[in-house]
């Protein structure tokens, strides 16, 4: 469920930058240029990026060991995905650590034209951090059980 739900905020992100990118050209061409489209653009091209690496997660199509893997018995290819999703998860976590300290303090930091804070595009990182790491661990979790999650 929560797949489909991500999905779906992905695809009305990625609908909501088109538009908003086309009617922005369209209003400059006729010599009205709506000068907070970038801005809004960025803000939710940022989180889509996020929502789109863990999708890419979920669905194990990111970069991997899948050519180390399949030289490996079973047992020796499952102790490596399991290590590798240690090391990956610990990495997630001392990236959340730090993107939660940059957010709060992007958040004085005022941008463009729309007089926003800066944390508003910074927290995405943090979301797709904590979403990634419910991944891996769910991941982890079907790893030591000894089932795929795909």
């Amino acid at each position: 469920m929560y797949q489909r739900v991500e999905f779906a905020c992905a695809a009305l992100l990625l609908a909501a930058i088109v538009l908003l990118v086309g009617v922005a050209a369209i209003t400059r061409a006729y010599g009205a240029p709506i000068i907070w489209s970038v801005e809004i653009a960025q803000l939710m091209f940022v989180w889509l990026v996020m929502l789109a690496a863990d999708l890419a997660l979920q669905q194990d199509r990111h970069f991997g060991l899948s050519m180390v893997l399949d030289r490996l018995s079973p047992a020796a290819a499952r102790i490596l995905a399991i290590a590798n999703l240690l090391v990956m998860i610990g990495l997630l976590g001392f990236l959340l650590f730090h993107s939660l300290r940059n957010t709060a303090l992007m958040h004085r930091s005022l941008v463009g034209a729309t007089q926003m804070p800066a944390s508003y595009i910074h927290a995405a990182m943090p979301f797709g951090l904590v979403l990634m790491l419910r991944t891996l661990l769910v991941q982890l979790y079907a790893a030591i059980r000894g089932r795929s999650t795909t």
